[in-house]
């Protein structure tokens, strides 16, 4: 495996800290912001600048035909809408470090619905990860159980979201797509807040949009940073980066969400968070990282 350079260890660092730092982030929102208003405001406008940025760098960005159209639609259901509309009722109930460290079991997902779906080998490593999934998520049941006021079914909202995202990445690998993949997820994000948008109307009250200057920063960020650089970042980093190397950056983003939400939004982690997070690692590395 060749060197990182430079530039590419500054993005990656970047990149893991950018979305890290979201969970808590995203959690600060929510305590002036609905969730599904919050996606809907956020995701639309990211998409609307996700799409002029792409498109100022010459990619074709309107979708041609049914079969990328339904590409658009069949893939953004999973991967956008059940992912980023799950998590977020879940960080309703759920502290941001646990939400994060939850929303990461979606590798060790993606492979149990491959061997599932698709009949792929089981290896023993798959069921190490397995386990490994199951003691995390048994740790924090249990802490939520035993507080007078848990919300253990935030896990499960968690866990839903995590389970559309691998399936979503099972079909994205799958698919043989024609759309470039920055045309795709800007699609995928638009269709998917005009959604939220109007499950946003059905289902909660109207915004005041008066907010404090803590909430409109992290909003800001949602927008720019989130859904916008981070984005940028990862689409030029996935051509260039082995595999071996992204995994190792997806496992340290629930450790910044953790590490992170004491200073952001004032949750200290209790001990099952710290032996939930270093089960998930576990079975992240189990699943992601291949032997040389």
């Amino acid at each position: 495996m060749n060197a990182l350079t430079r530039r590419q260890l500054v993005g990656l660092t970047l990149l893991t800290l950018m979305w890290g730092l979201n969970w808590p982030m995203m959690k600060l929102t929510l305590r002036e912001i609905p969730p599904l208003h919050f996606r809907a405001l956020t995701m639309s406008l990211g998409a609307m600048g996700l799409w002029l940025f792409f498109r100022t760098q010459g990619l074709r960005m309107t979708p041609r035909g049914s079969r990328e159209w339904r590409d658009v639609v069949v893939l953004g259901l999973p991967n956008m809408l059940g992912w980023h509309g799950f998590s977020i009722i879940a960080l309703t109930q759920l502290p941001a470090g646990r939400a994060a460290t939850l929303g990461f079991t979606m590798p060790v997902w993606t492979v149990m619905l491959s061997v599932l779906l698709y009949r792929e080998p089981l290896s023993k490593r798959l069921v190490v990860a397995v386990m490994a999934v199951l003691a995390g998520i048994t740790l924090l049941l249990w802490n939520e159980l035993e507080q007078l006021g848990g919300r253990p079914a935030g896990i499960l909202w968690m866990q839903g979201a995590a389970v559309c995202w691998a399936l979503g990445t099972i079909w994205m690998r799958r698919a043989t797509l024609t759309l470039p993949a920055e045309a795709l997820v800007v699609w995928m994000m638009g269709l998917s807040a005009i959604v939220m948008i109007i499950l946003a109307v059905a289902f909660e009250p109207a915004q005041t949009w008066d907010f404090s200057p803590a909430i409109w920063a992290s909003l800001v960020w949602a927008v720019l940073i989130n859904y916008g650089a981070a984005q940028v970042v990862w689409f030029r980093l996935a051509r260039a980066l082995p595999p071996s190397t992204s995994a190792m950056s997806l496992m340290a983003i629930p450790l910044i969400g953790v590490l992170s939400a004491p200073l952001i939004v004032g949750e200290w982690p209790h001990w099952q968070d710290l032996a939930a997070m270093a089960c998930i690692v576990v079975a992240m590395g189990a699943v992601l990282l291949r032997r040389d």
